[in-house]
């Protein structure tokens, strides 16, 4: 999704649409390396303004996404949602002598561009990225697998004993305490 600069004005401006995953490279390879499948195309909205020296861009993209869970590794579909805010301002290149320099709050939200465009793409798929579930479950209470025999544990009890005694403390398995 990209905009001309010289179309932004004081006025909001209001962008909202489908995009198909294809458009993001990111998110394509991801979808590729069966990492996870999109169900739906990224719904997305923006609101762009121009601000004193900046753009202020606020929006929201959601999607739905397939994965494997991460404990019975059964198939589950998460709602990714996600709301940011962006200042983007000219790219006015970093100082070349300064070797340490400390970023504001606003700095870690903000964004350059460079010409007559700026292409929201990459930071809409940096939002999806950091939404979808490091860990993913079918459901809060997933039982996961047997580390014995692979039984699904939400399904079946297998009746394997899982009780993990540590090897360092295996000698003191039998031992009792007197009073």
């Amino acid at each position: 999704m990209k905009i001309r600069v010289h179309d932004i004005k004081d006025k909001e401006l209001v962008l909202a649409g489908e995009e198909q995953i294809v458009d993001y490279p990111t998110l394509h390879a991801m979808e590729t390396a069966g990492e996870c499948r999109f169900v739906k195309p990224l719904a997305v909205n923006l609101t762009v303004v121009r601000e004193y020296d900046h753009i202020r861009v606020q929006g929201n993209v959601a999607t739905s996404v397939g994965m494997g869970c991460s404990r019975c590794l059964g198939d589950t579909v998460h709602d990714v949602v996600s709301a940011f805010t962006i200042f983007y301002s000219r790219d006015a290149g970093l100082p070349q002598d300064e070797e340490e320099v400390e970023l504001a709050e606003q700095d870690l939200i903000s964004a350059t561009y460079e010409g007559d465009e700026i292409d929201f793409s990459g930071e809409i798929a940096e939002q999806v990225l950091l939404a979808i579930p490091l860990k993913p479950l079918c459901r809060e209470d997933c039982r996961g697998l047997c580390g014995i025999c692979g039984a699904d544990l939400n399904v079946t009890e297998c009746g394997c004993d899982r009780q993990v005694i540590n090897p360092k403390f295996s000698a003191l398995k039998n031992f009792k305490a007197e009073k």
